[in-house]
């Protein structure tokens, strides 16, 4: 899944994009509610993780104004405030589940999860990206082209949902160390040159039309044969 994590404290907020992405997601992150909004309008997500406490615009406020321009992302909202009149405000502003800090990760994990599969084949749409006959299942967490399961390691997952999402777009170095490794800094390696070698190996092998393909100078492009 992408999720957007919408969290002004910084702890909490690395606190949870380790774990989402050592649970094979993709984790985009928010410090701000207008940057929030922003980014919840502007981008593609499966979830979003929403504290109520948030500068510049609450959590709530900003739910609602999602929800009035017909966003229909699922919402997990975050919050200290647990008490019933607190919890039934947030479900009435939009949220679709509501989980109380201090939480478990892995109760996290499961509910977000069941917002993904809930709403049926709609749901089921959103949880799948296909280039080609390249297809990925981000519920089951699979992987098949033409019809063949391709065994992906959890890095070489992300690495590959990163670039289905930016299929038909030339993605860079900078963008592959932010949004799969989450390094905000160039750590002057060859990590992105070895998995590339790897996905391409798994994804490409065997098959006489190529999905994944190296942009002199760029970087790295997943796109459907012409």
């Amino acid at each position: 899944m992408r999720i957007l994590m919408i969290e002004d404290d910084a702890e909490t907020a690395d606190y949870l994009r380790k774990g989402l992405g050592e649970s094979g997601h993709v984790a985009d992150h928010a410090a701000t509610g207008p940057d929030g909004l922003s980014m919840a309008l502007a981008g593609t997500y499966d979830a979003l993780i929403v504290d109520r406490m948030l500068p510049g615009l609450d959590g709530l406020t900003l739910i609602k104004s999602l929800r009035e321009q017909k966003v229909p992302t699922p919402v997990l909202i975050l919050s200290a405030l647990g008490q019933v009149n607190d919890r039934v405000r947030g479900l009435k502003a939009g949220g679709d589940d509501y989980l109380i800090k201090p939480f478990a990760f892995s109760e996290l994990l499961a509910r977000l999860e069941a917002l993904a599969r809930r709403g049926g084949a709609e749901d089921a749409v959103a949880t799948r990206l296909m280039i080609a006959d390249l297809e990925m299942d981000l519920l089951a967490r699979t992987v098949r082209r033409g019809g063949r399961k391709i065994d992906l390691q959890p890095r070489e997952f992300r690495l590959l949902e990163y670039l289905m999402r930016h299929a038909g777009h030339v993605v860079t170095r900078t963008m592959l160390l932010e949004g799969v490794w989450d390094y905000h800094f160039d750590p002057q390696t060859n990590v992105i040159d070895v998995h590339i070698s790897r996905l391409r190996g798994k994804i490409d092998k065997g098959h006489a039309a190529p999905l994944l393909h190296t942009v002199r100078g760029a970087g790295y492009s997943l796109r459907a044969p012409s």
